[in-house]
């Protein structure tokens, strides 16, 4: 049997176990559970929060998490949480090479780098862009986030997540989803020497699927293809670290056990993951382009209807059709504010510069579109159906301007000429001309 065993589903109510009759029968907190295990409820919103939108499981674990010591702070580089006022918000488009891999040993945790935030984690706006690098597994070290749940984006390498309710396996391609709270720990699967990829750690509402509207009951992700790991547990003494990020900063205390120990657990708080190779793509079959929000996975909405917290955007592999029309994405200045990345292959939309493991960032009103090589090509070439099958870059899409980090500015793999790449848009204005 395969360590990795999944439940299909979003969001489900799910109930697994992995011992035989671990789960309570017709409750969640009897007097004594089975096999002498501790009930502890794992909550993702408030109590009283609508049912359709109340978040919580129930867990039956070998020691309760309350069994650790004091936290003391913890010291990592260059990690950062909203509100980080060292830099003011800047309209300046930008753009980055790849974070380089580490040449000393990096686990999960001293990888983080983070480029940009925006809101306030305290009062759970906004989100934190974080790129992760590692070439070494956590072994004796745990990690949880209670400032965020975590959507985690791998572009090189697979990932293994050992979380307190299972096991996931993630690879480039896919996104795993780590909800605000829950304990974790980050290898590198078989084969996978080292990794990188990037983060978006949402401090607001949990991401959920977006509304469908006339597009009908079908298409975009479809719930059946999230999958969440069935329970999993270690029951294993030692010296082990906990180490957590909380109201921006990192603390960590000592454990003398692994917390991985759930052995059962019920509800529908819990990670999961998704296979962007599912996504059914919405695309004009006329003219024009539909706008870049057909292409939502993902969205935390905020408190006003259409506006989201953020939202999780991609451009997989599509046909391209549309007649009479300027095919890669139209000049746009747009109120939201976009974080992009690219995960393998070419954007449409830039010729070159723009490579996987790379970024851009241009903020509410900043104009940005197609670079002068990619309008020339574009503006001239035959309009044939074709399949735009090299390819797959995503977006952080948010209602609040991004603040870039101080390292994010200065670092050596920011590409300070790229507002250049629009230098050669030249007039082509011909007032004969009909």
């Amino acid at each position: 049997m395969s360590d990795f065993e999944y439940q299909s589903g979003f969001r489900n109510q799910f109930a697994t176990e992995a011992l035989p009759g671990a789960l309570p029968e017709g409750q969640n907190a009897p007097q004594r559970c089975p096999y002498g295990l501790y009930a502890e409820q794992f909550s993702g919103s408030a109590f009283t929060a609508p049912r359709s939108h109340n978040l919580r499981s129930w867990l039956y674990r070998i020691r309760p998490s309350a069994a650790q010591s004091a936290y003391r702070p913890f010291e990592v580089g260059q990690l950062s949480t909203a509100p980080d006022s060292e830099v003011a918000a800047d309209p300046n488009q930008m753009r980055w090479d790849p974070l380089p891999m580490p040449q000393a040993a990096t686990n999960f945790i001293d990888g983080l780098f983070t480029m940009a935030t925006n809101g306030d984690a305290g009062t759970q706006i906004g989100c934190g862009i974080h790129l992760y690098t590692l070439n070494a597994d956590m072994t004796e070290s745990f990690f949880y986030d209670a400032d965020g749940e975590l959507l985690v984006v791998p572009q090189l390498g697979t990932l293994v997540l050992r979380t307190e309710q299972g096991l996931l396996e993630v690879a480039p391609g896919e996104i795993a989803v780590l909800p605000r709270g829950l304990k974790f720990q980050v290898r590198r699967a078989a084969g996978t020497d080292a990794a990188r990829g990037y983060i978006c750690e949402n401090y607001a509402s949990p991401f959920e699927l977006p509304g469908l509207g006339p597009i009908g009951a079908n298409g975009l992700a479809n719930p059946r293809d999230f999958l969440t790991p069935t329970a999993y547990y270690e029951d294993t003494q030692g010296e082990f670290e906990l180490i957590a990020k909380f109201g921006g900063k990192l603390w960590a205390a000592e454990l003398d056990h692994s917390p991985l120990d759930v052995v059962a657990w019920h509800g529908n708080y819990a990670p999961y993951k998704y296979d962007l190779a599912r996504f059914n793509t919405i695309n004009t079959v006329s003219f024009d382009h539909p706008d870049p929000s057909i292409f939502t996975v993902l969205t935390s909405p905020s408190d006003t209807a259409g506006m989201a917290n953020i939202d999780f955007v991609i451009f997989p592999p599509r046909w391209m059709v549309a007649e009479h029309t300027f095919r890669p994405p139209y000049f746009h200045r747009n109120i939201m504010s976009e974080y992009m990345g690219l995960i393998h292959g070419t954007y449409d939309a830039k010729a070159e510069g723009f490579v996987p493991g790379g970024s851009s960032l241009h903020n509410c009103m900043s104009p940005h579109g197609p670079d002068a090589n990619t309008f020339d090509k574009a503006s001239s070439e035959e309009l044939m159906p074709q399949y735009q099958g090299n390819t797959l870059a995503f977006m952080f899409e948010s209602r609040y301007v991004f603040n870039p980090t101080p390292s994010a500015l200065s670092a050596g793999f920011r590409q300070h000429d790229y507002v250049d790449v629009w230098h050669g848009l030249h007039s082509h204005f011909k007032p004969d001309a009909h």
